[in-house]
This record gives C-alpha cells, structure tokens and sequence, in this order.
C-alpha cells in the first residue's frame, strides 16, 4: 500500500516537473539563441545586450538600492492612481448600470472621452498640477477609471432578471435588491475590470513618470535611454513586469477568494 502511495506520489512530481519544463522550454531557447547572437555580435550588442549583461546589471541595479526604491516609488503612485480611479468609476459605473436615466444621461460623455488615451492629457495634467506626483496621480487614474466603469456597468446590466423576480418575490426591498442580488451578480465582470485597471494604470505610471517625476521604474529607464544603458533599460522593463506579474496574482487569488461562491468553491 505504502509502496503503491510511494509511486503515485512520484509519478504526479514527475508530471508536475514535466510541466514545468514544457512551459519555460520556449523561453530558455529563446534565451540562449539572444545570448548566442550578442555573443557572436551577430545582434549589437550596445542595442540588445546579451542577457547574462542585463542580469548583471539587474543584480547592480538591485545591490545599489536604486531598484528597491524606484520599485516603491512606482507602486506608490500605481495604488495612489488605481485606487482614486477605482473610487470614482465604481459608484459611476454601479448608478449607471443600474439606472436608464443615468446611463442615458453620461453615456454619450464618457464615450467620447474613453477612446482618449492618457498620455494625450500630459501637457493638461503638467498644467493644472505642475511636475511631481499630483499629475501621475491623475494620469493613472484616468487609465483605471474606464476599464473599471465599463466593466462595472456591463456587469449590473447583465445581471439575469430571475435573480431579480425572485428576490422581489421574497420581499427584498431596493436597497436589499441592489446590495445583496445585483452587485455580488456584477462581482465578476467588476473583479475583470479592477484587474484590467490595474494592468492600464502600470502603463500609465511608466509614461508619467518619463515625464512629470525624478524617480521610479520609468524615469529610471528614460535616464538610462539617455545615457545608452541598453542593460539597464531591459533591466528596469524586466523589474516591471515581475511587479506586475505579482500584483496580477494577487488580485487573481483576491477574485478566486471573492468570486468562490461563483464558481463553486467551497472557502478552504
């Protein structure tokens, strides 16, 4: 018995590590073909360094305590922006949903502004604000805002109206009605919006801080453009996209958590 556990047990490691190499063979092979090429300066090295050069000036970047703090520094103003966006789309988004007259009232406005992307109001932004965090503040909010309005507002206006006849047919008042059946119904188009928002508000943040700051991941990069640190600049995109990678999953495990009743999970 203990010996048929044994290789069960095994055999799922040995599939798990299958896995595993099956899903970063692509990358590794990747890898050495760009480290074979800037080795052979077949690629130039001063545009694409190999990749041993940008880990070891990652590992610089890191020992320095320039990484950590540009790291803090962009994260600030990512949950700063994200969290102003998030703030005012979400109440938006759940009275436009949830009212007609709302929703025909600011829908015209709002979608003539949507297609707008950030970056178009920089030269507004460094106007009203002046330079620091005050204008990569409202950039990034208005990259989360919209992903987070129209998912919210798509979500309570998808809500299947069998939820809404039976808790109607219970007693449920309006207050009950919204709170209890329309917005746990909304939950997941709004937890896609809330992670899509974020996705948006980490560009964002990098074209703000180009511009309006003197620290972080993004003008870390913009210095290093000027200077031809090409290892550095790869190296600042890399940092990038781990804390964005890590944020992602968390928001990931938030929504599994929130959503569990959605999909059937029992709370472990």
């Amino acid at each position: 018995m203990q010996n048929a556990e044994g290789r069960i047990r095994s055999g799922a490691i040995l599939h798990s590590a299958f896995r595993i190499l099956h899903s970063i063979a692509v990358p590794l092979i990747l890898l050495a073909l760009w480290e074979a090429l800037s080795r052979a300066h077949i690629i130039n090295p001063l545009i694409l360094p190999a990749p041993s050069r940008v880990v070891v000036k990652w590992l610089d970047y890191a020992r320095s305590g320039e990484l950590p703090r540009d790291a803090v520094s962009s994260l600030y103003r990512v949950m700063m922006g994200f969290l102003i966006g998030t703030a005012l789309a979400l109440p938006l988004g759940l009275a436009m949903g949830a009212s007609r007259r709302a929703y025909a009232l600011l829908n015209p406005v709002l979608q003539v502004l949507r297609p707008i992307p950030p970056i178009a109001y920089v030269p507004l932004a460094i106007l009203w604000f002046g330079l620091g965090n005050p204008p990569a503040f409202f950039l990034i909010s208005l990259g989360a805002f919209f992903p987070v309005l129209m998912n919210t507002v798509a979500g309570v206006r998808s809500v299947d109206d069998i939820y809404i006849r039976a808790a109607r047919n219970l007693g449920a008042n309006n207050r009950a009605l919204f709170f209890r059946v329309v917005v746990p119904a909304a939950m997941p188009h709004i937890m896609t919006g809330v992670r899509v928002g974020f996705g948006v508000a980490f560009i964002v943040v990098i074209v703000a801080e180009m511009i309006a700051v003197n620290d972080g991941l993004g003008y870390r990069i913009l210095e290093a453009r000027e200077y031809f640190w090409s290892d550095k600049i790869i190296a600042g995109m890399i940092s990038i996209g781990i804390l964005g990678l890590g944020i992602d999953a968390l928001l990931a495990r938030l929504s599994d958590h929130l959503l569990r009743w959605h999909r059937g999970l029992e709370p472990k």
